[in-house]
């Protein structure tokens, strides 16, 4: 034998509105873009930023050639700013390849490098000092970033979507009450005379 529920379902209440079932459906979509398509488009966004960033870190470093040098005079007092190396100083530096005389070169230094110090620069194949290639860390760093900014991003859209629905479907939702008001409302009021 079967018992049969008292309560009314949602469906059969008279009081519901179609606005009413669209604002549920549309927070259920909000509901599964943020807790599920977001997290995968910035797990997606990352691991095509990792290995793009990783293949570009393998390319300079074999195009990249690390060489100790020796602080030939003071730094100049400017800094430098160069990206995620931070502040470095230009300063002439001296080396010797085996079976090469020395050669010299205008390169950044780290702060507080004095003349007389060692130091590694990096030099392009044509010659010219370089920033070293990023590290595991900086690639890692770079896909955790683009990872977040990727979710982060989807989020908001999809939160910013939902926000302008709900702008419209309370100005819809308003004008649906003053029409029903309108019917309803002389019969609820009498005008005295």
């Amino acid at each position: 034998m079967r018992t049969r529920s008292r309560r009314p379902r949602r469906r059969d209440n008279p009081l519901r509105r179609r606005s009413d079932v669209v604002d549920t459906w549309v927070v259920a979509v909000v509901a599964v873009l943020v807790c599920v398509v977001a997290p995968l488009a910035g797990t997606a966004a990352g691991l095509f930023s990792y290995d793009r960033a990783r293949t570009h870190a393998e390319e300079q470093r074999a195009e990249r050639r690390p060489v100790r040098a020796v602080v030939a005079a003071r730094p100049a007092s400017r800094p430098t700013v160069h990206g995620d190396r931070g502040h470095g100083y230009r300063a002439e530096v001296r080396w010797a390849e085996p079976g090469r005389r020395p050669r010299t070169a205008v390169a950044d230094v780290p702060a507080g490098t004095r003349a007389g110090d060692t130091v590694t620069v990096w030099f392009d194949g044509r010659g010219r000092t370089v920033a070293p290639p990023p590290n595991d860390v900086a690639v890692w760093q770079h896909t955790v970033a683009v990872g977040l900014g990727v979710t982060g991003g989807t989020a908001a859209i999809a939160l910013l979507a939902r926000a302008v629905e709900r702008r419209v479907a309370l100005r819809r939702r308003l004008a649906e009450w003053e029409r029903a008001w309108a019917r309803t409302g002389p019969a609820w009021t009498r005008r005295r005379a």
